[in-house]
């Protein structure tokens, strides 16, 4: 049973109890706004309940106006669907749009516009959504474990895939059928939901680590897809594909380093050096080859300046990425 689910009951078993005991008609009113004000995270649930409360005020003030124009007949409820729901949703109260009618149709149920009338409904919003509120702002349960074990799963994929990839230069008609692709992929899209929710539960808003981490392994991840089609192009066994081999299985043990060490990136700057210093090629299929390999090792120093800006740099390596 989701954490969600508990607090919506406490919020409604106390909204109820709390409009019986002020003597409030049909107490269950506010149990039900309860329900609809409690929310995923702290600040997601302040924004939901203010849109809310807005919206059923504007709402309790039109429907009153249609009731005491026209009157209290059925299809006067259409008419102000047809109007309010355009209008709150204009207004960027699409949120209260529910909430709203709740109270009119209550009030259109007691059958009269008067200051009493729409006093009743107020209180009904101010019990229900407050304690939704209360509720929303209580202790929200930790992301913390969660987003640690998509970071490993993430970090685990992407060594799996540089391990994948190494292989593949060394012997381009290996067969691989590509799992972690998806099983990283996802992880990475979860993370970042996981490390919106902790950013959206901070009562003080600053930014979230997490997201920073999985944003960053996003774009590695865009960066590690076009790599994979570089390597496509690999036909057949050469050095240079050896040499990017041997930083692929570096970058296996990088990848689930916290510090930027700079070693694979100075490893990738004698690769390049080596690029310029070698004779043009002789064949059609080598130059495609090496077209491939030098796209790949241009991506690979995309990949690493990802790194190099997102991670902590390592004291023994922080002046010595470039030789």
């Amino acid at each position: 049973m989701g954490f969600r689910v508990i607090k919506t009951a406490l919020a409604t078993l106390a909204a109820i109890y709390s409009a019986a005991a002020l003597g409030l008609p049909n107490p269950f009113s506010a149990g039900l706004l309860a329900i609809l004000g409690v929310d995923r995270t702290r600040w997601s649930g302040l924004r939901s309940v203010f849109a809310r409360f807005m919206a059923s005020a504007a709402g309790l003030f039109l429907a009153s106006v249609l009731f005491q124009v026209i009157g209290f007949y059925i299809w006067v409820l259409s008419l102000y669907i047809l109007i309010a729901f355009p209008l709150l949703s204009r207004l960027g109260l699409s949120a209260g749009i529910i909430t709203g009618s709740v109270v009119v149709f209550h009030l259109f149920a007691r059958g009269e516009v008067t200051v009493a009338a729409i006093a009743v409904e107020l209180q009904f919003l101010i019990i229900g959504l407050g304690w939704a509120t209360v509720f929303n702002l209580m202790y929200m349960p930790k992301e913390h474990n969660k987003l640690e074990a998509l970071r490993k799963v993430t970090e685990e994929g992407f060594a799996d895939v540089f391990h994948h990839l190494a292989i593949h230069l060394r012997n381009p008609d290996t067969v691989w059928a590509g799992e972690e692709m998806l099983r990283t992929e996802s992880a990475i899209e979860q993370g970042i939901k996981s490390a919106k929710r902790a950013q959206e539960n901070r009562l003080i808003p600053q930014d979230e680590p997490w997201l920073l981490y999985f944003h960053m392994r996003r774009s590695q991840w865009e960066s590690i897809q076009l790599m994979m089609e570089s390597v496509a192009f690999v036909s057949r066994n050469v050095s240079q594909a050896e040499l990017i081999a041997l930083l692929f299985d570096r970058l296996t043990l990088d990848v689930k380093s916290e510090f930027y060490e700079g070693e694979t990136e100075r490893m990738l700057i004698r690769l390049e050096r080596s690029f310029h210093a070698m004779p043009l090629p002789a064949s059609r299929e080598e130059f495609e080859t090496r077209a491939a390999l030098l796209h790949l090792a241009r991506e690979l120093r995309r990949y690493l300046a990802i790194a190099r800006r997102e991670k902590k740099p390592k004291s023994t390596s922080a002046h010595a990425v470039i030789e």
